[in-house]
């Protein structure tokens, strides 16, 4: 009898069942649909990206139109809560966003570009706070992103490549009071940038030069089309409790974190791409085993570099701020795997901490940390030119250059004077910041 009333039960069990999920599902509304939450565009050198926030994953297709030039875009059984008019386009290649309903409940957006395109369209997960994504990438047709101007190889400047860490979809950190990671390291940045540009025999070039993202490889890559000859990326670390602070300095490793903040660190900012977007990204055309011969040869003096110039780096950044390490960190970070351009992380202070986040919104104390960066890389690759750089030039000539050893009395006008040369030379040649000297120093005395 148990076993009959076991029988008969469980078919109105699963009746039970079955009504429970029909009434979630009338309740819930349509299976599948997706709304448009929102829209935001981001306009980079290079193309312009337009992304919709969903509340689910869409499904959608895509095709260009000409006479006029018009891309679109179709999202099956999705709706719009997000008026297309509100779009920032200045400074993009968009022209408008229309939007229409066509039958069996499709979602038909034409965005209306100033010429022909080529577009990439891909799907985000939810991550870091974010939630579904598509993502539309537009580039001009025929466009090529702008090349350094030809200089020639002996007398050409060092330069360094900046990259400000984040931008556009991606914030990176958030501190107290709204301030956001990737507006605090433009701004760093571009102070950086200036001091490079503003010293003879130097030229600093920008990755980014406003409010896009960047992809972390795209980033290297660009430092390599630039000729670039050193390579910083800037960051403003954050934690999960406001205590952490002071600024910190990494470079690659190869086999392991040094510390495991380090490998925290790195983890999180190889996020980004995540975070930023990135579409498919095709390796099909490297072989990986020469590929990884070639990297482990040019890598180990590409990492020495590294941590010689990081050493200054700390150093100066000692002189003007708190330190949260001491010491050259190492982590695998993505942004640092360039096997022949010596390469640099700092992350400038914890943005999580409400008075370093405070001191990291200041133009005063981004100064302070542009111009200690400036100190420590300058140091190093004056002291260690890259070759054909007219500082290498100017080195090569130094080195048979006469020596003096300062005597009490001596002055570095008086010494300059009696050797025929300017005041400023002299300091220039020796790499002096001010006319302080000392007893028993050895000076280097261009030639006249």
């Amino acid at each position: 009898m148990g076993q009959f009333l076991a029988g008969f039960a469980r078919p109105c069990l699963r009746r039970a069942r079955a009504r429970a999920l029909l009434t979630l599902l009338l309740l819930a509304g349509p299976l599948g649909a997706t709304t448009v939450e929102g829209m935001r565009t981001h306009a980079g050198p290079e193309h312009t990206r337009l992304v919709l926030d969903l509340s689910a994953p869409a499904r959608w297709s895509a095709f260009t139109l000409d006479n006029p030039a018009r891309l679109v875009l179709d999202l099956a059984d999705a709706d719009l809560a997000f008026d297309p008019a509100r779009l920032p386009l200045a400074q993009t290649t968009l022209a408008g966003v229309r939007s229409a309903e066509k039958a069996g409940g499709e979602l038909r957006l034409v965005l209306d570009l100033d010429g022909p395109h080529d577009h990439t369209v891909f799907a985000l997960d939810p991550v870091a706070g974010m939630g579904h994504r598509l993502v539309v990438d537009l580039r001009p047709q025929g466009a090529k992103p702008a090349a350094p101007s030809p200089v020639a190889e002996a007398q050409r400047a060092i330069v360094v490549a900046i990259d400000a860490g984040h931008g556009g979809e991606d914030p990176g950190a958030l501190g107290p009071g709204g301030v956001r990671e990737k507006d605090v390291v433009l701004a760093i940045a571009q102070r950086l940038k200036a001091k490079f540009d503003a010293t003879p025999g130097f030229r600093g070039e920008l990755i980014r030069t406003g409010d896009y993202y960047v992809p972390l490889r795209r980033r290297t890559a660009r430092a390599r089309d630039l000729r670039a000859d050193f390579f910083i990326s800037i960051h403003a670390d954050a934690f999960d409790s406001p205590q952490p602070r002071g600024a910190s300095v990494y470079a690659l490793s190869q086999r392991g974190a040094t510390s495991e903040s380090a490998r925290w660190l790195a983890a999180k900012e190889n996020q980004s791409d995540l975070i930023g977007g990135v579409g498919a990204v095709s390796l099909a055309d490297r072989d990986p085993v020469l590929a990884q011969v070639l990297i482990d040869i040019a890598m180990t003096g590409t990492l020495s570099q590294s941590l010689l110039a990081g050493g200054r780096v700390v150093d100066a950044l000692g002189a003007r701020t708190r330190l949260h390490s001491k010491r050259v960190e190492q982590a695998g970070f993505v942004v640092l795997k360039s096997p022949d351009i010596p390469s640099l992380l700092v992350e400038t202070g914890f943005i999580s901490n409400p008075e370093e986040a405070r001191l990291l919104r200041s133009p005063r104390h981004q100064s302070r940390l542009a111009e200690a960066i400036f100190e420590g890389v300058r140091a190093h690759l004056e002291q260690a030119p890259p070759p054909g750089t007219l500082l290498a030039a100017r080195q090569a000539q130094l080195a048979d250059a006469p020596r003096y050893k300062i005597r009490r009395g001596d002055t570095l006008s008086t010494i300059a004077a009696r050797h025929g040369i300017d005041t400023a030379r002299l300091k220039s040649a020796n790499n002096l910041a001010s006319d302080r000297i000392r007893v028993g120093q050895v000076l280097v005395i261009p030639r006249s």
